[in-house]
């Protein structure tokens, strides 16, 4: 009973700490995901870019794959703050569009309503609601314009991930070789200091030869 006791105490324990490691971890992609949660939730506008919403909540599950102190973390951490902001920049422009949509019925109803009503008031309400109209297509040009610049950053820091990537390969490349070559000059260097060390002794032994040849040659 004491043993299963300790057992227990010891798992509680153990998942204590993954769940605070956990909690570590997941700041960025709690954030993320409570950004998109408030989004989805607005009444006005959650219900556009579905899509967007999409591609940035997977975005995010790809972060979380990785830990912070991965190098990998703050790129994909930005690939996916980068998905939100275009989901919540859609978001108002889709809710623009309809908004000019709408506008554009009621005035057609309005020019309708104008054969019936007095002119000069008729063209009042016609002006005032073609001001607003201008007011809101303006104001979804520059959403969806957001929205282009947002994916060519997005685009850009792709790019640049890739041209690094490329860039280290190419210095491991350079650093191998240069290590080669290294290698290959260190054995040529000892193969000529054995060299020079093999002639440097042969003068030494040829006098004594001779010498032994002309003791020989005497005795005899």
């Amino acid at each position: 009973m004491k043993r299963y006791t300790i057992l227990l105490s010891a798992l509680a324990l153990a998942v204590s700490a993954g769940t605070a490691v956990a909690a570590t971890d997941d700041l960025d992609v709690r954030r993320l995901n409570a950004s998109l949660d408030q989004l989805s939730a607005d009444p006005v506008i959650g219900n556009y870019a579905q899509a967007e919403q999409a591609r940035a909540r997977e975005a995010i599950s790809q972060m979380a794959q990785f830990k912070p102190k991965d190098k990998e973390h703050a790129h994909y951490l930005y690939v996916a703050e980068r998905r939100v902001d275009i989901a919540k920049a859609m978001a108002q422009f889709q809710d623009a569009q309809a908004k000019g949509a709408q506008l554009d019925r009621e005035h057609d109803a309005i020019l309708l309503e104008a054969s019936r009503l007095d002119t000069e008031m008729a063209r009042r309400q016609l002006e005032q609601q073609r001001q607003q109209n201008q007011m809101i297509q303006e104001e979804a040009a520059r959403l969806q314009q957001q929205g282009v610049e947002y994916s060519q950053a997005l685009e850009q820091a792709k790019a640049e991930g890739d041209k690094a990537r490329q860039v280290a390969a190419a210095q491991a490349k350079v650093a191998n070789a240069a290590k080669k070559q290294a290698a290959l000059a260190e054995a040529a260097a000892r193969a000529m200091r054995d060299m020079n060390s093999s002639d440097g002794g042969a003068p030494a032994n040829t006098p004594a030869t001779g010498s032994s040849k002309k003791k020989s040659s005497g005795g005899n």
